[in-house]
């Protein structure tokens, strides 16, 4: 189906003669009078090029002609091929990273070597960020803040990249889980309710932000905000001290109780992750959830038609050009030449 994008720009197609028809003519200050003896042969003169100056019927015709190419390319052409309907199928999945101090701590091991959490946590997040084909994924990394680092967005790429930035303190060295969740129940505020889904990983207590976490569960909950809470952290550490080896539990201060809660009321699931094995089951299983039918996408195919009308206003232009600087009367007197060879041949 033929469609102009830019219809109104027809509107423009009678200003060359609005222009000549109602502006005022140049008024031209006659000069004082000159008296030469030959008067006559020089107004002749001046007649005869003025009138090759005026422009000929056709010029003009082609004049109005390339003007009208010109606005008609300017609307817009273009033709819209038959409506196709996509079903899109997807969730819309935003992840809330912790980046407070305790992420420092190297009780993880990743590819058989002493790692730090928030390290392991990249890695693993990674490849759950790189599975999610077909879905929104956004970023939210908090400490003593919560902060929006990637809107749901289906650059899976652009997302990992983001995660990949992310260092310890960025956002702070406390924990501010409640405003997290609220930051991630805004976001997802305007998808379908049944595709709402927050990740929350982290490795302490909150300890920071104006909502506390229940209090952000309840309002998730309330908005069919689905979150899956991770605690990611080994009990079990073996550092040396003054006395030799101790054994202490670096996951002492993680508030499992307030995360189970938070799955509970938000009808999710939550995961402990003691080592790397257990992250990467925990983001195994959420990446199983069903996915979710969020209606019908239809778009039509468009061709531009606008470089035809184009194209043909340059070619005119050309032609016109060509004729204004003799170019058809040079080749037309070299045929003549050609043709009548010179006296004495």
């Amino acid at each position: 189906m033929f469609h102009l994008a830019l219809p109104w720009i027809l509107l423009a197609l009678p200003l060359p003669w609005l222009v000549w028809r109602f502006l005022p003519k140049a008024s031209i200050k006659q000069p004082g009078a000159l008296k030469v003896p030959f008067f006559f042969a020089l107004k002749t003169i001046v007649t005869e090029t003025q009138m090759r100056a005026s422009m000929p019927g056709w010029r003009l015709i082609l004049a109005f002609i390339i003007w009208g190419l010109l606005v008609f390319a300017a609307a817009g052409p273009q033709w819209l091929g038959k409506p196709i309907a996509v079903e899109r199928q997807g969730r819309d999945v935003m992840l809330a990273i912790d980046l407070s101090g305790s992420m420092e701590i190297p009780d993880l091991t990743l590819d058989g070597k002493k790692a730090n959490r928030l390290a392991v946590v990249k890695s693993v997040a990674k490849k759950f960020i790189q599975d999610r084909l077909g879905d929104r994924v956004g970023l939210i990394l908090f400490g003593t803040k919560a902060y929006l680092q990637t809107p749901l967005t289906y650059d899976r790429k652009t997302v990992e990249q983001m995660l990949g930035d992310a260092t310890i303190g960025l956002a702070g060295k406390l924990t501010a889980i409640g405003d997290a969740i609220g930051l991630g129940v805004k976001r997802l505020l305007k998808v379908p309710d049944q595709s709402r889904i927050l990740v929350l990983l982290t490795d302490g207590v909150s300890n920071a932000g104006v909502v506390t976490p229940l209090q952000a569960a309840k309002i998730a909950a309330k908005e069919h905000v689905k979150i899956y809470t991770i605690g990611v952290g080994a009990d079990r550490l073996v550092i040396n001290g003054m006395f030799g080896p101790q054994v202490i539990d670096p996951s002492q201060d993680l508030d499992e109780a307030a995360l189970k809660q938070i799955a509970k009321i938000t009808g999710g699931q939550y995961f402990r992750a003691k080592d790397t094995k257990a992250l990467e089951k925990a983001y195994s299983t959420i990446d199983k959830l069903e996915p979710v039918e969020s209606g019908k996408q239809v778009f039509r195919p468009i061709t531009p038609l606008y470089i035809w009308p184009l194209g043909l206003a340059l070619l005119l232009s050309f032609f016109i050009a060509l004729r204004q600087t003799g170019f058809f009367k040079r080749k037309a007197s070299q045929v003549e030449l050609a043709t009548f060879p010179p006296a004495g041949e």
